[in-house]
């Protein structure tokens, strides 16, 4: 056996942090998603660079951010040519697998490549009985797609060559829109009222137009496609609202619950076959997504619950058991880090660094101290003004750039640009813009010089904004 470790790392789509148990969920328990919290560590500012599906994937493959990788909006089809981290894992001995979810497009140059194996879902896929794309030929399985997925991660890993180490990428659908559950689940928290969000009735006061603008608003976009049956007749808008979060939410932690079923799958698996020691095991998603918080569900904004990505690892001979980290991470430290194990220098084209000292407990001097987001989807296109920010320890700066000069793309009707600034500290909510308040003048003034820095920094800088 190899002394390079090997590489399960297991993604859901839109599986918020808030809804582990590891992460201190209110609303749901996970305990085989926590076996990996509790056997290594769980990362507690773990952030995507622009949160959404695919482009989220992209930079997780590329180690760069989305206007490096092409990969800016979901009408974007990935260029797999480009280097990706399972490619020079490929190129040094490492079996290679997918398995799942890709959502960059199929066919030609956006098929998987650097993979002795892959089947994949096309585009968002079925939650029963999915048709796939295995190795370029289309197959339909019977059966629900969560399970289907882990099934065959399981058949790969049985056949694998065990001489060789090897890297199996698990991407499941679940818990993506509309939330279909299996039957094992199909009545789990049937009697049960999961509880709202503390921002479930935010007015959307004292902060910019994009929050109160947004289309993703739980009493007005909701249909009866995500909540499967029609409201009980006589509700008034508040007791709608309610029920139609109830109907969501239920379903949404009804296919978590299926998630973490076959995590446990996998973990066990490894226990029997004597892998655990070698095998570094990640569970992660490709972004958040909101729970109600904001009266919301999606994602897309830079606000925490869509932001914040669940990060848990686990790999016996490195990281401590039971551990947390607090340093910022970023999804374009995925790939630099998977690298760093298999023993393989970081190319220079990736723009993310291995995090692979932090989790062993040491420290690294230069390390960043705030991260640069941007989400280009115009409201024309889908449910959120495109913006772009920065993210401190401690504060948040956002600019919705409309159709400013220079940003590229349409929307229905021109838009002011405008700042949003808050307070992590004195606000964990954000439910208070602070930008234009007198006392932040100064902060204003640091954070947009940071901001510029990291923009150059990264080569974004076709949208610069207007001083106000």
């Amino acid at each position: 056996m190899s002394e390079r470790p090997n590489i399960v790392f297991i993604m859901s789509d839109d599986h918020a942090a808030h809804a582990i148990s590891a992460y201190g969920s209110r609303i749901n328990r996970t305990p085989n998603i926590d076996r990996i919290a509790n056997g290594g560590m769980r990362l507690d500012n773990c952030f995507c660079t622009n949160s959404i599906c695919a482009p989220s994937r992209a930079s997780i493959l590329t180690g760069t951010h989305s206007h490096i990788n092409g990969v800016r909006t979901l009408a974007d089809r990935f260029d797999a040519r480009q280097l990706t981290f399972d490619k020079l894992l490929q190129q040094s001995g490492y079996q290679t697998c997918i398995i799942g979810k890709w959502h960059l497009g199929h066919g030609g140059f956006s098929d998987p490549q650097g993979f002795d194996y892959w089947n994949v879902l096309p585009g968002q896929g079925a939650y029963h009985d999915p048709e796939m794309i295995e190795m370029g030929e289309k197959r339909r399985y019977h059966g629900y797609v969560t399970d289907i997925i882990t099934d065959l991660s399981l058949g790969w890993l049985k056949s694998r060559d065990t001489n060789r180490p090897f890297c199996l990428l698990v991407h499941h659908k679940a818990p993506h829109r509309p939330w279909i559950p299996d039957q094992k689940h199909a009545n789990l928290y049937e009697d049960v009222q999961i509880p709202e969000p503390e921002t479930f009735n935010d007015d959307y006061a004292n902060r910019a137009t994009a929050a109160r603008e947004a289309q993703m608003r739980i009493d007005e976009h909701l249909y009866k496609r995500d909540t499967k049956i029609d409201p009980p007749a006589g509700l008034n808008p508040q007791e709608l609202k309610k029920w139609k979060y109830q109907r969501y939410i239920k379903d949404y932690l009804r296919c978590v619950a299926s998630i973490d079923d076959n995590v446990g799958r996998l973990l066990n698996y490894l226990d029997e076959e004597n892998l655990t020691e070698n095998t570094i095991v990640i569970y992660t998603s490709d972004q958040g997504f909101f729970l109600g918080d904001h009266g919301w569900y999606d994602k897309r904004f830079m606000y925490e619950e869509s932001l914040r990505m669940p990060f848990l690892i686990r790999y016996p001979k490195e990281i401590q058991p039971q551990s947390a980290l607090d340093a910022m991470v970023l999804n374009i430290d995925f790939a630099p880090l998977f690298l760093d194990y298999a023993g393989l220098e970081t190319p220079n084209v990736m723009q993310g660094r291995s995090f692979r000292q932090l989790l062993r407990g040491e420290t690294i001097q230069d390390w960043r101290e705030s991260m640069y987001y941007r989400y280009w989807m115009h409201l024309g296109d889908h449910y959120v003004y495109a913006h772009y920010g920065l993210r401190t320890y401690r504060y948040k700066l956002i600019y919705y750039y409309g159709e400013a000069r220079d940003c590229g793309g349409t929307i229905d009707e021109a838009k002011t640009p405008e700042w949003e600034l808050f307070d992590l500290q004195a606000d964990p909510f954000e439910l208070f813009n602070v930008y234009h308040e007198p006392a932040y003048q100064d902060v204003v003034k640091e954070l947009k010089a940071e901001l510029l820095r990291q923009r150059r920094e990264v080569g974004d800088e076709d949208c610069p904004w207007d001083d106000d």
